[in-house]
């Protein structure tokens, strides 16, 4: 068995392709009903179709997973994410761990941790 994609629940899914494309460069490879497979493995799922097929409903803004990205310019990332065009909530502001390495972690606007 392979690891394919990662799935992730969304709100709104027109938001959320704007959001994933904006700050990180994904673009959409395919679109079905409901779900929109993007560049880099990324799955978004419609949270209606999520709650019709789990019979669950989905937990924003919890931390049991996180989508994990590395960029040259996280600062850059930043002031994406405070120019106004998103509501942003951060898990952690912005730090530099020893021996350089820099990390941020937020919430998109369906309350995926990244």
């Amino acid at each position: 068995m392979k690891l394919k994609n990662i799935l992730i629940v969304v709100d709104n899914i027109e938001e959320s392709i704007h959001f994933y494309n904006e700050l990180f460069g994904l673009n959409v490879i395919s679109r079905q009903e409901g779900n929109v497979i993007m560049s880099e493995g990324l799955v978004l799922q419609d949270a209606g179709v999520w709650k019709e097929s789990m019979q669950i409903q989905t937990i924003p803004y919890n931390n049991m997973t996180e989508l994990y990205f590395e960029d040259n310019d996280i600062e850059g990332i930043v002031k994406k994410l405070e120019s106004g065009r998103y509501e942003v909530r951060y898990a952690t502001a912005l730090t530099e761990l020893d021996g350089g390495q820099k990390l941020v972690r937020f919430y998109d606007p369906s309350g995926n941790l990244i």
